[in-house]
């Protein structure tokens, strides 16, 4: 199957290094590279009241220029950002003329509530968003892009952090498993990934034996059908300790040198993934090394 498309998202006061990372990993594997530039959110100005230094009399014509002079700011602030997304995309566009790929260059000025639905849009038709370290360390844009990315497209997301040499070619991945319908789709999104490895490690953390969920010998079921897919795998079955499990999953692929991990994103619901947080969430936090999730 492969990778064919990549979106990448930046925004439009990000350095261009995300779309560095995301150009070598189309050229990795001669995928074409769509890239979304996206605004800021715009600020939200409201009207100062007839209390805030505004004269009460006459109340009307202070309400009238208090008006006009938020339209005036509103303007003003959409005419600087426009032109800030036009100079990104001239750059962006330069630097990927020097290259050998195909691409589109595309950008969007929408406010917080429509970002994801703008990621979205483009996501369901590409193969894989990828986050890198300036859109991940962006906390307004960041988290609605993932989101965007993640929730109704069914595509996946491959989140890089800083300092992490990221490849569609990893000689060796670790696969958090937990019986889910969010770690299959996973595995299955990633199967590429997986059967071109030299190693694959399955890591389960505190499975129980049961004749549903994780199976009478846990980790079983997924190496098996790993391995009919030329996967060469081993699975290792961890201990928490009283640890988190995002802790135990991020330790064990440091000690085993991996270069990826490949996990199932959000498996609570989102409402108490958002309050509480959970293993998805704290390893984007702090990954690592790179992540590919799905949902």
């Amino acid at each position: 199957m492969g990778f064919k498309s990549v979106l990448c998202v930046t925004g439009s006061d990000h350095s261009d290094q995300d779309v560095r990372t995301a150009a070598g990993l189309c050229a990795e594997v001669g995928a074409y590279l769509s890239v979304l530039i996206m605004s800021p959110p715009p600020l939200v100005m409201s009207s100062p009241s007839l209390g805030d230094g505004i004269p009460e009399w006459p109340g009307q014509r202070a309400q009238a220029i208090a008006r006009l002079d938020k339209r005036f700011r509103q303007i003003e602030r959409f005419s600087q950002d426009m032109a800030r997304l036009e100079k990104t995309s001239r750059e962006i566009q330069k630097l990927l003329r020097a290259t050998s790929l195909c691409y589109d260059v595309d950008t969007d000025y929408c406010d917080q509530a429509n970002v994801g639905d703008a990621v979205r849009q483009r996501a369901h038709c590409t193969d894989l968003t990828i986050v890198g370290t300036a859109l991940l360390n962006d906390n307004n844009l960041g988290p609605l892009v993932i989101n965007g990315s993640l929730f109704d497209t069914g595509k996946p997301v491959l989140v890089v952090p800083k300092g992490a040499e990221a490849t569609l070619s990893p000689r060796r991945v670790l696969v958090g498993w937990d019986s889910r319908v969010e770690a299959s789709r996973a595995v299955r999104e990633a199967l590429d990934l997986l059967s071109g490895a030299d190693e694959v490690r399955v890591a389960l953390v505190d499975p129980e034996a049961t004749c549903n969920g994780y199976g009478a010998e846990p980790g079983a079921d997924i190496a098996a059908y790993l391995t009919r897919h030329g996967a060469r795998v081993s699975v290792d079955r961890l201990p928490s300790a009283g640890k988190p499990v995002a802790t135990v999953l991020a330790q064990h692929a440091i000690d085993t040198s991996a270069d990826m991990i490949v996990m199932g994103a959000y498996g609570s619901r989102r409402l108490r993934e958002r309050l509480f947080g959970g293993v998805t969430r704290w390893i984007v936090g702090k990954p690592p090394l790179p992540l590919f999730l799905a949902r």
